[in-house]
């Protein structure tokens, strides 16, 4: 008679291809390696800019080649994806009570959406000006 813990035995992979949500999850986590990216680019262009106009024009020059373009596009729909999957999930990691009342999960998200949107208005005229 065996007395020991039941081990299943599961491949690398299979605990997330299984299931669509794991699926989500694990895209969701890969999608922070891009805005990482993202992030060390912009670093590199301060680095850059401190180095003078000629080296800053230089790493302008690389963002607007077609590979600086193509990476610019994948950082940009992994953060939009990042955000809307996490705007999505933060009612169940915010619950806000008052009194006996929940407040209902899509004021939480429309609050956080609400937000996102007023930032993204208030960056783009600051842009403009």
């Amino acid at each position: 008679m065996n007395t020991g813990p039941l081990v299943r035995q599961i491949s690398r992979r299979q605990w997330w291809l299984g299931a669509s949500r794991y699926r989500r999850y694990m895209v969701r986590e890969l999608t922070s390696l891009f805005i990482g990216a993202f992030a060390f680019a912009l670093i590199v262009g301060l680095w850059r800019l401190s180095q003078g106009a000629q080296a800053f024009s230089a790493w302008l020059d690389a963002m607007h080649s077609p590979a600086g373009l193509a990476f610019n596009g994948i950082a940009l729909a992994a953060a939009l994806y990042h955000s809307v999957t996490w705007f999505n999930v933060a009612p169940k990691a915010i619950s806000v009570r008052i009194g006996t009342f929940k407040l209902p999960d899509s004021i939480i998200s429309g609050a956080h959406y609400a937000g996102w949107l007023l930032v993204s208005i208030l960056v783009l005229y600051l842009v403009r000006v």
